[in-house]
């Protein structure tokens, strides 16, 4: 009897404790949505600062009021902060309990993706909101919408992706080719350096060549030099032609016709002389 009674006591506390617990969340419950319609309230003053607050209080005082996050998501997206705007309809959608919540939140959410033009995204987050108010047609739209834009975002992806593969191939194109000018270019420098060299050893070969002619005719300048007078103003005495062998020389010849012109000279005084003493008469012999 006694077990029985425990077990009444308990059970008893239980039930008490939940009741409690049930009126504390319809209180909670309560205030949240009197701070969501202050919230309504400001908002539709343009006091957009003291509303967000008042949609704060309500979120924190209580999870069962989802149309306090899906307003202030409302509120971001019409001041287009499309990011906290996505978490509070998010989170609206975690806070509803029956599908009309649920639809009206994954409708918003896809509304967002579409202003950030994640168009995949919206058309699963407008077929979300589809499967749980099939007959919205509204979302049935935006969902055909989004699917034509994912197309058309596809097909852009696609030939961006295309003018890129054909923009590097081009670019490839390019490197090789100026690879290989360079290659062509460097082979010409090797040739031409070659060449360079040949000509290089074909001047040492002239060079030594004028520099054993430069030698030869500094000697002879200097041969000529020693031929000429200190004095520079003094004139280059002619110089006296060497008699060559067996040739007289103009002296000797001189000499030569004087002892000519001598002996001639006494021939015709010995003449003279002859002249004046008479000639002697041969006798002829008689036969």
């Amino acid at each position: 009897m006694k077990k029985y009674f425990f077990i009444l006591i308990i059970f008893s506390n239980l039930c008490f404790a939940q009741e409690d617990a049930n009126k504390e969340n319809e209180r909670n419950l309560r205030e949240s949505k009197n701070y969501t319609w202050d919230g309504n309230k400001l908002l539709s003053e343009d006091k957009f600062v003291d509303a967000e607050v008042d949609y704060r209080r309500a979120i924190a005082k209580s999870e069962q009021n989802p149309a306090a996050p899906y307003n202030l998501g409302n509120a971001y997206y019409n001041k287009e902060t499309f990011s906290e705007a996505f978490g509070r309809f998010k989170q609206a959608g975690e806070f509803a309990t029956t599908k009309a919540d649920k639809h009206r939140a994954y409708h918003n959410m896809g509304n967002v993706f579409m202003k950030r033009k994640e168009y995949e995204k919206a058309v699963e987050a407008y077929k979300e909101a589809l499967r749980n108010n099939p007959t919205d047609d509204e979302t049935r739209y935006n969902l055909a919408l989004a699917k034509e834009m994912l197309k058309k975002q596809q097909e852009e992806n696609e030939q961006n992706q295309d003018n890129q593969d054909q923009q590097q191939d081009k670019d490839d194109q390019k490197d090789q080719e100026q690879n290989k000018d360079q290659g062509d270019n460097q082979e010409e420098n090797q040739d031409q350096d070659q060449e360079n060299k040949g000509d290089e050893g074909d001047e040492g070969d002239q060079n030594d060549q004028q520099k054993d002619e430069n030698k030869e005719g500094d000697g002879e300048d200097k041969q000529e030099q020693n031929k000429k007078p200190e004095d520079g103003n003094q004139q280059e005495q002619p110089q006296q032609q060497q008699p060559r062998p067996n040739q007289l020389s103009k002296q000797q010849v001189q000499n030569l016709l004087e002892a000519m012109q001598n002996e001639e000279k006494k021939v015709q005084e010995k003449i003279d002389a002859q002249k004046v003493q008479g000639v002697k008469v041969k006798n002829e012999k008689d036969w």
